[in-house]
């Protein structure tokens, strides 16, 4: 499967920008079946070395706006805490599908939900810093199911840079795509942004029913943990699912191309 594809820069102007700022990503192993029963048919379940991850991702949203429009003050910055796996359709594309979206602005909520097809809740968050840790608090409030809440606390340790292709890190932090179910049918959206620069973290407490929320096991024992200072993303439009692959693989032949010129030059 081609896992760098996505990573190209879409054609077009993109529908929007947003900055995301202090990302923890926390991933247990999860029995497949449960996957499965719970991700939509058409899409088959992207695992590495035979395991597959629920990942709950908890971080905060800076400049949230459409192309037209600058960043507005009280309405484009709010906390955001994501349920989520990783899927493949039929070998290519490979993203998320998102279980929960949970975010701190109702407004951000109300549109998610009716222009991109996501399970967005309104949820009371909160995040702190201070003495060397960084506590972070959500809450669903609607639509249900409910409880689903998230307490964490944890510190961010040694810089490890941005993740190697191949790596576990990569496949779990440098993912461009997400698919929504849409009464047309399946969709795929892409976001661009330079690879993350992942740091070492250390979960000092943790405590959620958001896993349990979206229908799958209750995790057991310790997560996998990376944290993110964040990145600076545009956010594509959603376009069907079955005509993704083949724009996919013409970004990337003209990324090689690009970069094959630009090798060709510099050794000339």
């Amino acid at each position: 499967m081609d896992r760098l594809a996505p990573l190209f820069r879409p054609a077009g102007r993109p529908a929007g920008f947003q900055r995301w700022r202090q990302l923890l990503f926390l991933h247990w192993e999860t029995p497949l079946p449960a996957l499965r029963a719970v991700v939509p048919a058409e899409l088959e379940l992207d695992t590495f070395e035979g395991r597959a991850y629920v990942g709950v991702v908890a971080f905060t949203m800076r400049d949230v706006s459409p192309w037209w429009s600058p960043s507005v003050p009280g309405i484009s910055n709010f906390h955001e805490l994501n349920v989520r796996t990783y899927v493949h359709a039929g070998g290519r594309d490979p993203g998320v599908w998102f279980f929960s979206l949970d975010a701190a602005k109702a407004l951000a909520v109300l549109v998610a939900r009716a222009g991109w097809h996501l399970p967005y809740h309104y949820a009371s968050m909160d995040i702190e810093a201070g003495g060397g840790e960084v506590r972070y608090r959500s809450e669903r409030r609607w639509p249900g199911p409910v409880p689903a809440r998230f307490q964490a606390r944890y510190r961010v340790g040694a810089p490890l840079g941005a993740a190697a292709p191949g790596t576990f890190e990569h496949f779990l932090a440098e993912r461009y795509l997400l698919f929504a179910a849409s009464p047309r049918g399946l969709q795929v959206g892409q976001v661009h942004h330079v690879p993350y620069p992942l740091h070492r973290a250390e979960v000092l407490e943790v405590e959620e029913t958001v896993v349990a929320a979206a229908g799958l096991p209750a995790p057991e024992g310790a997560p996998h943990v990376l944290y993110s200072p964040g990145v600076d993303v545009d956010v594509y439009s959603l376009r069907s699912a079955a005509a993704a692959g083949g724009s996919l693989r013409s970004a990337a032949a003209a990324g090689g191309a690009l970069q094959s010129v630009s090798a060709d030059r510099a050794s000339g």
